[in-house]
């Protein structure tokens, strides 16, 4: 069962695509819809989210660089903008391989980064063939499995689907330095309820803990089978995750500067969209980012911005 909707065809998105494919050659495989704008339906509410799946980083770069950069930690991350009409395209892509993503939505992976982003709804916005849109789908239920069996252990063994889903995305936030507020899974899950119920029911029978999904909709339930062995080493698996995560968004935003042109821009943008405060950059972080950016981020953090 796929519970990842197919995206509808229109002007904007199709220049978008027309665009990437150009500047990425003949890399790409799929490309991947996802984030506020695909759940609005409209691409010019804010900036538009991608990720560009390659079968390498090699063919997706002309710099041996930013594919060395690429295979180190995944993903690379992009911003474009793009004129379409008199109105302005804003899009951030992440460029990631095949392998990376099966590596990183599968239970060998332990953060919560890739399998945490792509058990939320996703749009094939565009890909080579049928085989690669039915890996695509398999690739979504893939991080719903491993998402659920890390989740399940650290909440209760019973309630409302709702509220698994909505602990689940806390649970992976808290595991990264992010903007969200803490009412923003709950509003997530609440939008896409549908999606999430339709998911649990696909996966249930394939987890290593019993579940059971009874009711639709706001009424949906679960009952969850979890020893208590498991129920300590999966708490304690969010435990280091949120460590283990705090470190890799550190280094992804490092190595950001060297891949993401307008970085800082595009991260103060995000910081004062989602906090409703504002970001100033200081000049000395812009000139020397390496040595300076840490100051900003320390206060940043003390201001609850970033968590």
């Amino acid at each position: 069962m796929n519970a990842h909707a197919e995206s509808s065809s229109s002007q904007e998105l199709n220049v978008l695509v027309t665009f990437l494919l150009g500047h990425h050659g003949g890399a790409i495989n799929a490309i991947l819809y996802y984030g506020s704008c695909m759940r609005n339906k409209d691409p010019f509410d804010g900036i538009v989210d991608l990720y560009l799946i390659t079968d390498g980083y090699q063919a997706a770069y002309s710099s041996k660089f930013r594919a060395l950069l690429n295979w180190l930690l995944p993903p690379n991350v992009f911003y474009k903008e793009l004129a379409v009409g008199e109105r302005t395209l804003r899009v951030k892509y992440n460029v990631l391989s095949t392998a990376d993503l099966r590596r990183g939505l599968s239970r060998r992976s332990m953060h919560s980064y890739f399998w945490g982003r792509f058990t939320q709804p996703i749009e094939i916005l565009w890909c080579r063939n049928d085989t690669v849109r039915s890996d695509m789908q398999a690739c979504f239920l893939l991080a719903a499995k491993t998402f659920l069996e890390r989740v399940l252990p650290a909440v209760a063994s019973s309630g409302s689907v709702s509220d698994l889903w909505a602990q689940g995305l806390r649970l992976s936030y808290a595991a990264e330095l992010r903007t969200e507020s803490t009412g923003r899974a709950q509003e997530l899950v609440d939008h896409d309820l549908q999606h999430y119920v339709a998911t649990s029911v696909a996966v249930a029978s394939s987890l290593r803990f019993p579940l059971e999904i009874t009711g639709v909709g706001k009424s949906a339930r679960y009952t969850a089978d979890v020893s208590v062995s498991s129920r300590f080493l999966g708490r304690l698996g969010w435990v280091v995750r949120s460590v283990q995560g705090k470190i890799l968004s550190v280094a992804r935003l490092l190595k950001a500067l060297f891949t993401f042109d307008g970085g800082l821009d595009y991260v103060a943008w995000k910081l004062e969209r989602h906090s409703g405060q504002r970001i100033e950059i200081p000049d000395r972080v812009r000139r020397y980012p390496l040595i300076f950016v840490w100051g900003m981020l320390w206060k940043l953090y003390r201001r609850g911005i970033i968590r």
